[in-house]
Order: C-alpha cells, then sequence, then structure tokens
C-alpha cells in the first residue's frame, strides 16, 4: 500500500486545457514516491508538445504501460522509446496483432503503427515486459493483466476485428488496466475498457485484496452503450462509492452526463492539463 504521495496528468485526450492538443487519444502521467510512469501515449502527435507544455520530462519515465494495442494509444511509442533511454515497457504480447474496425462493410486499420512496432522489436529483453498475467511493478502498484468478462451486459463496445474481411471478432484480450492501492482507496487507470469498466474493478478489487474504489481515470467505452449497459455500469459505480470519476476520451457525452447526474461533482470531464493529487 501506498501512502499518499501520488500525482497523475492527463496528457493525451479528446479535450483540450488551454493551449493544449486535443487528440482522439489518451495518455496519462503517472508519478509515485519512486516511478514516473506513462500509461499508454495517444496517436503520438499530441503527447511530445502537451509534455513540453505541462514541463513534464518524458525522458525521464521509468516505465510505459500499454492498456492494449490499438493506434489510438499506441502511436507515440516510437517517440518515448527513442528518448527515453532506461524505460521498461509492460503490455500484454497481443497488442502487436494486426486490427480492424469494419463498419458499412468497410474495414479501417486500428492496430498499433509500425514505427511503434518497430521500436519494440528493437527494445532489450530486459526492459521489455509481456504481460499475460496479473503483475505488480512495484509494491502497492499493479497491472491486472488479460481481465475475465463476468458481466452479461458488457463487450468490447465496437465492430473489432482480427481480419479486414470480419471473419475473427476480436476480444482485445489484451485490454489491460493499473491500479494503486492508497490508504484510502484504489486509483484504477484504464485506457479503454474493452474488458468492460465493471469487469475491471472487480478484477482490481480481487488482485489487490482491497474492496475501496477511490477514484477511476480514464477511457470507459461507453460511446455506444445501451441504456440497460449504461444503467448498470452508473449503478455498479455508485455503489463502490468514489471519490473521483474522471471519465475521458471514448466515454462518450451521453455516458458522462449519465455519470454526472448520478455521482454528481465527483465526475470530471478529463482533459489533457487535468491533474490529480493524491
Amino acid at each position: 500500500m501506498m501512502g499518499d504521495n501520488l500525482k497523475i496528468t492527463i496528457l493525451v485526450d479528446n479535450q483540450a486545457g488551454e493551449g493544449l492538443i486535443a487528440e482522439h487519444g489518451l495518455s496519462l502521467w503517472i508519478e509515485t514516491q519512486d516511478k514516473r510512469i506513462l500509461f499508454d501515449t495517444g496517436q503520438g502527435t499530441a503527447l511530445p508538445d502537451n509534455a513540453r507544455k505541462l514541463a513534464i520530462g518524458l525522458d525521464n519515465a521509468d516505465i510505459l504501460v500499454l492498456s492494449h494495442g490499438h493506434y489510438d494509444h499506441t502511436g507515440g511509442v516510437f517517440h518515448v522509446l527513442k528518448h527515453a533511454g532506461g524505460i521498461e515497457l509492460y503490455c500484454h504480447p497481443a497488442v502487436v496483432q494486426p486490427r480492424y474496425s469494419i463498419r458499412n462493410g468497410i474495414a479501417r486499420p486500428i492496430h498499433m503503427p509500425r514505427d511503434s512496432m518497430a521500436a519494440i522489436d528493437k527494445l532489450s529483453a530486459h526492459k521489455l515486459h509481456w504481460v499475460s498475467r496479473a503483475a505488480l511493478l512495484r509494491q502497492g502498484v499493479g497491472l491486472t493483466g488479460p481481465i475475465p468478462r463476468d458481466t452479461s451486459y458488457e463487450d468490447t463496445g465496437g465492430p473489432f476485428y482480427l481480419d479486414p474481411e470480419g471473419r475473427r471478432a476480436d476480444p482485445i484480450d489484451d485490454d489491460l488496466a493499473l491500479w494503486i492501492n492508497t490508504l484510502e482507496g484504489l486509483i484504477v487507470c484504464v485506457g479503454c475498457c474493452h474488458a468492460g469498466l465493471v469487469n475491471i474493478l472487480n478484477q482490481v478489487r480481487r488482485l489487490s485484496g482491497a474492496s475501496r474504489i477511490r477514484a477511476v481515470i480514464g477511457g470507459f467505452h461507453l460511446l455506444h452503450a445501451s441504456d440497460q449497459r449504461l444503467e448498470r455500469t452508473v449503478a455498479a459505480l455508485r455503489s463502490y462509492s468514489p471519490d473521483i470519476v474522471a471519465p475521458c476520451h471514448c466515454t462518450g457525452g451521453r455516458a458522462v452526463q449519465a455519470l454526472m447526474d448520478a455521482l454528481g461533482e465527483l465526475v470530471t470531464q478529463g482533459c489533457s492539463g487535468l491533474t490529480y493529487q493524491f
């Protein structure tokens, strides 16, 4: 368990603070007592500029975590690995596989860009950690690894496939979250919640041995959620009694409003430049 000396800054989001760049993507900068962790990298355009404007030195990052392999979370990997010489990478092995979104019969590639894949290939073995199961980064800071899909109402949130013909659905098994156990409860950082937000939070509680969710920050992927899914997700979040809910990126305006209606001022619409001190 960590003491309350923790700071999380939203570096990249669909919404931007004054003077910062908005981008369809997500990146969080996490400063613990002794580690600097970059969680996702957005598409890659906004990350270096926003970091510079926020006086965050990406070259000082100790750890890079990728929540999953979509382009809007991995596009900045090349830049980060090029400039942060001592950084270690944690991600699921499936982050590098081909992936597609298919709408109206048109396939669109959404996998990691080639330069990011090439940068990962060049990493030495002792700096590359394939996360195929739950892992601890340090005491009180962990990664979920693959998340059990237990709820009946959550799905990946989109028409995702492993081939451009749409023959093989993509379960997005690489989806993972980062959790930090503090004195006042769990802080959970999520990328897109393709495994389902409630599934993720339940898994974090199981892995950490803690029950209280103190904060949830990241993309909830509720943009196309059914009314039932939205209602049950909001009810579950309310039952956790969080202090902070920060929906970002792919959450969707309707879902953000539903969260605000249910949880009031506990909910803050995420945007680049926002910082949370714990």
